[in-house]
């Protein structure tokens, strides 16, 4: 946890970045570059339902609150590495759990 899903970015791309990134991550959460995952989700847009292409670049983040100066920083950390491999335009969403609802191997977090 914090867990980041990437839709619209190819996974030979993210691991070019993923072991940079979760450092970056780490110093701006505090915690161990261990804490993250990141998936690279294979997506296909549907366009007026008839046209497919490449998804947009979205990054989703699931995470425990931590606060919105942090919130800023993470989402600046993934843009900016997300833009050394290409991709220069990303929408990055966090989906915000509570520790009472989190369950590990059947015991809440909370």
């Amino acid at each position: 946890m914090p867990q980041l899903l990437f839709r619209g970015v190819p996974a030979d791309k993210l691991k070019t970045i993923c072991l940079a990134l979760a450092e970056d991550l780490a110093n701006v959460c505090e915690c161990a570059t261990d804490n993250f995952t990141m998936e690279s989700l294979h997506t296909t847009a549907i366009f007026g339902g008839l046209t497919e292409g490449e998804s947009y670049p979205f990054v989703e983040v699931g995470w425990f609150e931590r606060g919105q100066a942090v919130r800023d920083r993470f989402a600046e950390a993934v843009t900016a590495r997300l833009a050394q491999v290409g991709i220069d335009e990303v929408e990055v969403a966090f989906r915000t759990y509570r520790e009472d609802s989190y369950y590990i191997n059947g015991k809440p977090c909370g």
